[in-house]
């Protein structure tokens, strides 16, 4: 008889914070989106949750007439934002510095962000986002894979994102 041995992580998820990257709010009316998406060169998903990725560059549709872009050539797409604006009315304004990402990830991720998301995440498709709070903070969460999330939270809310995080760590990890 053979005995099997199970390893565990003693790290039940992971939280890093992804290096700075160009970032923009997009906003154009409906009417006008197939027509600037063209002037930009960029899929500009009519659903909202629904992503796009092309050449490096990400856009998560948030609302009707609202994106977030983080681009791999923000001079690209701002030239061609300013470019197009005289025929297609929109608002392109850089957030860059305002939000920090952080990747969760590991065997429990999902439980670290249900503990403080209201949103049913479990129930969200790989490759969707969409803009939800953790605890009283806004976020915009990312579901890249079964087990991992980006979560983009303004800079001033992330030390409260954070230290309810390292809570859910010490309560996982005491519970093994």
């Amino acid at each position: 008889m053979t005995t099997q041995r199970h390893e565990f992580d003693p790290t039940p998820f992971l939280v890093e914070e992804l290096p700075w990257a160009p970032r923009f709010s997009l906003r154009v009316r409906p009417e006008h989106r197939a027509a600037l998406a063209g002037a930009l060169s960029l899929e500009l998903p009519s659903k909202v949750g629904q992503r796009s990725t092309a050449a490096g560059t990400e856009v998560l549709c948030l609302g009707p007439d609202e994106w977030t872009i983080l681009a791999q050539d923000a001079d690209a797409l701002t030239t061609a934002s300013s470019a197009a604006y005289a025929q297609i009315p929109h608002s392109l304004v850089e957030i860059s510095d305002r939000e920090i990402t952080l990747r969760i990830s590991g065997a429990q991720a999902l439980t670290a962000l249900t503990t403080g998301c209201p949103r049913d995440v479990e129930a969200m498709p790989v490759g969707t986002g969409a803009r939800t709070l953790f605890d009283t903070a806004t976020i915009v969460l990312w579901r890249d894979d079964r087990q991992s999330f980006r979560i983009d939270v303004w800079r001033s809310f992330l030390p409260h994102v954070h230290a309810i995080l390292d809570q859910v760590l010490v309560e996982l990890k005491s519970g093994l």
